[in-house]
C-alpha cells in the first residue's frame, strides 16, 4: 500500500504528458536522474553522520513491513502483571522476562520493575528512554526530509548543465530544442523526487513512529502504575485512554 500513492502520481503525470500529445520518452533521461538522485544523496550523506544515515536507510523497511503494535494484548498483559505483583511481589514477574512476545522497551522496563527500582527513578528512566527513541526516530525521518530539500536545487543544477550543453549547438536548431527540453527534465526530476517521494516518505515514517511511541507510552504508564503498587482497577483506567490505538 505504501507505493500506491507514488504509482498513482507517476501514472497521472505520464497520462497528462500523453494527453497533450507529448512523448513519454522525453521524460526519461538517465544523466538528469543521476545528477538529481546522486547529488541529493551525496549532499545528505555529507551532512549526516554515518550511523544516522544507515539507520534511515534501514528504516525504509518499516514502509513495507509495518509492524502491528498489539495495544489490547499489551493492556491485558500489564493488567495481569499488576495482579501478580500485588499477590507475590515484583519478583513474581521475573519469569515473564523470558517471554518472546516482549519488545525491548517492555523487557527493559520489566527488568527495572523486578530489580525493585524506586517509582521516581523508574519514571525518570522510562522518560529518558522514550525521549531517546523519539529523537532517534525523528532523526531518521529528517534524513529523507533533507534530501527532499536538496533535490529541487540539484535539479536546477542539472537544468543549467543541460542548457550549457544545448547552447553549444546554437548552429543546429533541432538539437538546440531537444537539448533545452532535456535540460528541464532535470528540474522535473528534482521537484518530483522531493514532493512525490522524499517529503511524503519522511512524513509517513513519522506517522509510523507516532504509533510506535504511543504503544511505548502505554507500556510506560502501565509499568509505572505497577511500580507504585496501584490496583488493577486504577491500572485499567490509566490504560483505557490507549484503547483506540491500532491493534
Amino acid at each position: 500500500m505504501a507505493l500506491t500513492g507514488l504509482l498513482l502520481a507517476l501514472a497521472c503525470i505520464a497520462l497528462a504528458q500523453w494527453w497533450h500529445g507529448g512523448e513519454l520518452s522525453v521524460l526519461l533521461d538517465g544523466p538528469a536522474l543521476l545528477i538529481v538522485l546522486g547529488g541529493s544523496l551525496g549532499a545528505v550523506w555529507l551532512q549526516t553522520p554515518w550511523f544516522q544515515f544507515r539507520a534511515a536507510i534501514r528504516a525504509l523497511g518499516a514502509l513495507f513491513t509495518q509492524r502491528v503494535w498489539p495495544f489490547q494484548e499489551q493492556c491485558t498483559r500489564l493488567l495481569r502483571w499488576s495482579h501478580e505483583a500485588r499477590q507475590g511481589g515484583f519478583l513474581a514477574l521475573e519469569g515473564r522476562l523470558h517471554s518472546d512476545q516482549l519488545d525491548g522497551f517492555t523487557r527493559q522496563g520489566l527488568q527495572w520493575l523486578v530489580d525493585g527500582t524506586e517509582p521516581q527513578m523508574m519514571e525518570q528512566l522510562l522518560d529518558n528512554e522514550l525521549a531517546r527513541i523519539e529523537e532517534q526516530k525523528e532523526l531518521e525521518a529528517r534524513v529523507f526530509e533533507a534530501m527532499g530539500g536538496y533535490s529541487p536545487t540539484i535539479g536546477i543544477i542539472g537544468a543549467v548543465l543541460g542548457l550549457i550543453q544545448a547552447m553549444s549547438h546554437l548552429d543546429d536548431p533541432a538539437r538546440l530544442g531537444s537539448g533545452i527540453a532535456v535540460a528541464f527534465v532535470a528540474t522535473l526530476y528534482g521537484v518530483g523526487l522531493a514532493n512525490l517521494l522524499l517529503l511524503p516518505l519522511a512524513n509517513r515514517l513519522r506517522a509510523i513512529y507516532r504509533l510506535e511511541l504511543r504503544y511505548r507510552e502505554l507500556t510506560a504508564i502501565g509499568l509505572l502504575a505497577i511500580a507504585r503498587g496501584e490496583g488493577s482497577l486504577s491500572v485499567s483506567r490509566q490504560l483505557g485512554q490507549f484503547q483506540g490505538g491500532r491493534q
